[in-house]
């Protein structure tokens, strides 16, 4: 079993805010819509190549779209 990762991320807020759907934004940062629902619900960070590539395509920065839990 993977274990969820810590990162969150608010993609899916922005994606629909902006009216994109999953395929949509997984064919622009090149990714599968399989691998953009498991970035969503958080079972798996994305590399930091893809988490710009997100970022930029809604134009935010990177922490307006990923969280990490301060300890």
């Amino acid at each position: 079993m993977v274990k969820p990762t810590l990162v969150t991320n608010t993609i899916r807020a922005q994606r629909e805010q902006v009216g994109m759907t999953q395929a949509e934004l997984a064919r622009l940062i090149g990714v599968t819509r399989q691998t953009l629902i498991a970035i969503e619900q958080g079972k798996y960070s994305p590399t930091l190549e893809i988490a710009f590539q997100i970022a930029r395509a809604f134009d935010v920065r990177l922490e307006d779209l990923f969280q990490y839990p301060e300890e």
